[in-house]
């Protein structure tokens, strides 16, 4: 009898239940029941659970991309079937990760000539995979002969934040087109833009930024402007501060202070005079009064020129 008996059960807790209560020493917040996991579970790191700039439907995907298998579909249609989310917010998802670096996503060309887009996901962003991986092989128990086990190399303290992609340069204001564009109406434009720095070195502009404001100077050219007026008009009263983008200046003079159009004055039609018969040759022509045509009074006058030689 005075063996123990692994098979009694446990005797019951103390009726006290806020000594034995999980939560015992806190008023709120929340309590864990964790339960070990050795099958079919991912580990997440904190750094991304507990993010503080990434939306909560970031966090939630990357936990979900994270936990499938290599080769599965994780394309924005593929994730709006499985999730209720729409395709919007799951691309607001996808880029929100790629921006912090837990998603790389690229374009690459296979043998048969398609682009597909390869996305790599990243636990740990800053890390490459060019090291050596770990493998799930268990590893050998040192015996009694061998020293201690080495220690693990210590890992570099995660980034706060990562960089972020510089911001794109807005694009320059539109400008007015031209009705007629001709080669020489197009020249003739490039040519005044190339010539402002002359006037003012600040008003030195890029080709790419030339080539949008051409048809603007090219639609000045077209209401009754010289180049001379134009390129007075780009150069005068310029502030005195640096310019950081002069050609943002151009484009915007080139639509606010567009001149009207020249009038149209509408060409009068020629007088149309009734049918006379020539009195010499009896041909029909066009005159105010009867007489000789065109032919015989040329031919007539002729010969009165010569019997007066």
């Amino acid at each position: 009898m005075d063996k123990e008996d692994r098979s009694a059960q446990a005797p019951a807790l103390s009726g006290d239940g806020a000594k034995n209560h999980p939560s015992r020493g806190t008023s709120c917040g929340v309590v864990h029941e964790n339960t070990h996991h050795s099958t079919h579970f991912t580990v997440v790191g904190n750094h991304l659970a507990q993010h503080t700039d990434l939306s909560l439907t970031a966090i939630g995907l990357a936990t979900h991309i994270q936990s499938l298998p290599a080769g599965s579909p994780v394309d924005i249609r593929s994730l709006a079937r499985r999730f209720p989310e729409g395709t919007t917010r799951i691309a607001a998802a996808l880029r929100e990760l790629e921006a912090h670096g837990y998603l790389r996503r690229t374009k690459e060309r296979t043998a048969t000539g398609r682009v597909v887009t390869r996305t790599v996901s990243c636990n740990r962003p800053g890390r490459t995979g060019g090291g050596p991986r770990r493998t799930s092989a268990p590893s050998a128990r040192p015996t009694k002969g061998d020293g201690p086990p080495p220690r693990p190399e210590a890992e570099p303290p995660p980034r706060r934040r990562e960089q972020r992609e510089p911001r794109r340069r807005a694009a320059l204001p539109a400008v007015p087109e031209p009705v007629y564009p001709t080669p020489d109406l197009v020249q003739t434009a490039l040519g005044v833009l190339s010539g402002l720095r002359r006037t003012d070195p600040r008003l030195l502009i890029s080709a790419t930024d030339a080539e949008h404001l051409v048809p603007g100077v090219a639609a000045w050219l077209e209401r009754d402007l010289t180049p001379e007026d134009v390129h007075r008009a780009l150069t005068t009263a310029l502030p005195p501060e640096p310019l950081h983008r002069p050609a943002a200046l151009l484009a915007h003079r080139l639509t606010a202070q567009l001149p009207p159009l020249p009038p149209f004055h509408a060409e009068r039609p020629s007088a149309r005079h009734p049918l006379q018969n020539c009195d010499t040759c009896d041909r029909a022509y066009r005159g105010p009064e009867p007489g000789e045509c065109g032919s015989c009074a040329t031919a007539t006058g002729s010969s009165l020129c010569s019997l007066l030689v």
